[in-house]
């Protein structure tokens, strides 16, 4: 499990209005902490939601019509990580880190 690579994720159970179901994220935690714990922090990947930078970010190496909602970052217990489905260009996780600077006011 390394930064950048796309996995399909479990994040149910959830509450109110956190993005729910079983769905692409893409890894933002650092490879180092990937191997040292049991959890990685990810960020949801949606195709339903409209483009909207820096909150929700179109991602063309992940698919088409594919979007990072970057206001939904969490953390997940590696168990939660069903299967790798690919991986992020450079350039789009530049722009990710971009936008979550953004968001998260870093």
């Amino acid at each position: 499990m390394q930064r950048g690579e796309l996995w399909w994720v479990n994040l149910d159970p959830t509450l109110g209005s956190e993005i729910r179901k079983t769905r692409p994220c893409v890894i933002l935690s650092v490879d180092a902490l990937n191997r040292a714990r049991r959890t990685v922090v990810v960020v949801p990947l949606t195709s339903s939601a409209t483009p909207r930078p820096p909150i929700v970010l179109a991602l063309p190496s992940a698919g088409e019509g594919i979007r990072a909602v970057c206001d939904q970052v969490r953390t997940v217990d590696k168990q939660r990580l069903l299967n790798k489905s690919g991986r992020l260009t450079t350039k789009d996780m530049n722009q990710l880190e971009a936008a979550l600077r953004q968001v998260l006011g870093l």
